[in-house]
This record gives C-alpha cells, sequence and structure tokens, in this order.
C-alpha cells in the first residue's frame, strides 16, 4: 500500500521554493511547509486530471504541454495559462537547439571515426606511426578545446 507522504511532492522541493520568495533570514513552520506541499499536490493533480481527461476523449495516451495548458485555462487558472505557454515556447525552443548541436557533434564525430578508418587501410609500417600519433597526441577536437579554452562538445566550432 503506497502512504500518503509517497504520494505528495517532496517536502524539501517545496520548503525551497517557499524560501526563495522570502525574506533571506525568514522561517517556515513545518506546518507551514506540510500545508503547502498537500496544496501543490492537489493543485497538480487537478490540473493533471483534466489533461488526462482530455486526452483519453481524444483516445492519445500521452499528456503533454498543450494539454496542461488547455487544462490550465478550461480551470479558469488564465494567469497561469499565459505564463506556462509562454514557458513551454521556450522549453521547446532549447530542446530544438540543443538537438541541432547534438546533430553537430555526431556529424563531426562521424567525420573524426570515417578519417580514422581511412587511415587504418594504408601500410602496416603507415599504419603503426598513425597508432603512435594517436597514442601521444591529441585529437582535432581535443585541440579546439585547447585553443579555445573551453570544451569542444559545449561550444562546437
Amino acid at each position: 500500500m503506497v502512504e500518503e507522504q509517497d504520494k505528495l511532492l517532496p517536502i524539501a522541493n517545496v520548503g525551497k521554493i517557499m524560501k526563495q520568495i522570502l525574506p533571506p533570514r525568514a522561517k517556515i513552520s513545518k506546518e507551514a511547509k506540510q500545508t503547502m506541499q498537500e496544496c501543490a499536490t492537489e493543485f497538480i493533480s487537478f490540473v493533471t486530471g483534466e489533461a488526462s481527461d482530455k486526452c483519453h476523449k481524444e483516445n492519445r495516451k500521452t499528456v503533454n504541454g498543450d494539454d496542461i495548458c488547455w487544462a490550465l485555462s478550461t480551470l479558469g487558472f488564465d494567469n497561469y495559462t499565459e505564463a506556462i505557454v509562454r514557458y513551454l515556447h521556450k522549453y521547446r525552443e532549447a530542446e530544438r537547439e540543443r538537438a541541432k548541436n547534438q546533430s553537430k557533434v555526431t556529424a563531426t564525430s562521424s567525420n573524426e571515426e570515417k578519417a580514422k578508418e581511412s587511415s587504418s587501410h594504408k601500410t602496416s609500417k603507415q599504419t603503426t606511426s598513425v597508432q603512435q600519433i594517436d597514442e601521444t597526441s591529441s585529437g582535432p577536437s581535443d585541440l579546439r578545446a585547447l585553443k579555445k579554452g573551453k570544451s569542444s562538445l559545449t561550444n562546437p566550432p
């Protein structure tokens, strides 16, 4: 059986969020944290339940961000809806940018692997030289990191 505490948001997280809005020396009672914990959990369940009902009616199994925005609006939380829609838009932009950058890193890695593969088809003497160089020196991506002072994975050329 699942205990009631296991159904609630972690109280430490709730306390941290509450402290962010209060003055630095303000204290929060355990009772206040527990009350907010129960309210926040109930609010999330209420909105998610509405979004889930919409998905069920549309024969979908996955609740997405747009469903949450729709539920907030339907339930009369228009002030929250506007903020969540803006956040969702920024989040999706950041994810697209991250995916684009990840594909650049993958393409660079793939090109470096192809270069290594083509060099391995040379004579055994040349292959030995290439292996010695590979063991003693950095690859092109490592040199970029040293020149720029940053990781080449986080800042592709």
